[in-house]
């Protein structure tokens, strides 16, 4: 069914069928048929950050802002959703138009900038949700107008107000399309930062009484020299994970075409070499004890291995859905699937 309505949602601007997908796919899943749009596939469980997710394919943030379509979104087969970005006051984000299509290389281009209506609404949503079958991951963030030196406040709030409602937590200090927000990526800043939050986590961990994973999303436009302070950095305070990468600034096989030229974070398949390689350079520099969550560029099954070959224990995909819709769930799935089980029969072949 996707096939038939994609037509129809690229005849729309692109943040306006964002909009209508939604609601769409909240619809299907209340009158029940979701099922025509995605065959959910068999369990896969996977350990990661001492969770067991049903399967390892997830659903990125900002396709769900607010977390206002949980319950329908888990009902194509995700192991895991992670909503947001949310930040500690409604914000409307960038002017628009700010999301753009490149059909032609399978890519978005976005430049929202946080719009989301607030934590407090995000947690009266995550409350009402029944989520069912899978865990549930809420992405945190700084409000624009939030300076650099005060945002460890803002993600502090947010994490003491979502913590009891996630199975884990994420830190975007990647986006770019807050201004500054990448520099929290540099060395001193993310240590006081990620320091301090690793503290809050504890507290709070032994407050609520259960330890609340926290990752850590990084950039795909970080050095060699940033990769190797970044990765110092998480080891040496000990995060649950790391989620490699977000979009990127750059414009990898894209120039020349139409929105291009656009300001904002690319994602899509241009996305997937560079995302994968920065996701392949962190593995080396993080003991083993930190998961890698690979996302960025993933539109097939075999994409979602070649990030697994790379280092990650967990996927996500979102741009993906926009080309190719929920049926690539069940596809990456079954791909890591396939991988496990080629993987196990050349254990048991090799002699000993």
């Amino acid at each position: 069914m996707y096939g038939l309505a994609r037509p129809f949602l690229f005849h729309l601007d692109a943040e306006q069928a964002h909009d209508v997908g939604l609601r769409a796919l909240e619809a299907a899943y209340r009158t029940g048929l979701n099922p025509l749009l995605a065959r959910r596939p068999a369990p896969l469980p996977t350990r990661a950050f001492g969770l067991t997710f049903p399967n390892p394919v997830g659903l990125a943030a900002g396709l769900d802002k607010n977390g206002a379509h949980i319950d329908a979104l888990f009902s194509f087969g995700f192991g895991f959703v992670e909503v947001g970005t949310v930040t500690p006051r409604a914000q409307e984000g960038n002017p628009k138009p700010r999301m753009f299509r490149l059909p032609e290389h399978r890519a978005v281009i976005n430049r929202l900038g946080f719009n989301n209506a607030g934590v407090d609404a995000l947690v009266r949503n995550v409350e009402k949700a029944q989520r069912k079958g899978g865990l549930l991951g809420i992405n945190i963030g700084k409000n624009k107008d939030t300076p650099n030196d005060a945002a460890e406040g803002d993600y502090m709030y947010c994490l003491s107000r979502v913590y009891p409602l996630a199975d884990y937590v994420t830190i975007n200090i990647s986006s770019p399309n807050t201004a500054g927000l990448r520099e929290l990526q540099e060395e001193q800043q993310l240590r006081r930062l990620i320091g301090t939050l690793r503290e809050e986590q504890e507290r709070l961990g032994a407050k609520h009484g259960r330890r609340v994973p926290m990752l850590v999303k990084i950039a795909p436009d970080l050095s060699e020299d940033d990769i190797e302070a970044a990765g110092r950095v998480l080891a040496d305070l000990e995060v649950d994970g790391v989620i490699a990468t977000n979009t990127t600034v750059g414009r990898p096989d894209v120039e020349g075409a139409p929105h291009a030229n656009e300001t904002g974070g690319l994602s899509g398949a241009p996305l997937m070499a560079p995302s994968t390689a920065v996701l392949r350079r962190m593995r080396t520099r993080l003991p083993e004890a930190i998961p890698l969550v690979g996302v960025g560029g993933i539109l097939s099954g075999a994409d979602a291995v070649a990030k697994m070959a790379a280092g990650a224990t967990l996927v996500q995909c979102y741009t993906g859905l926009i080309y190719r819709g929920p049926g690539l769930v069940h596809e990456c799935v079954e791909a890591i699937r396939r991988r496990r089980e080629s993987s196990a029969s050349l254990r048991r072949a090799t002699p000993a």
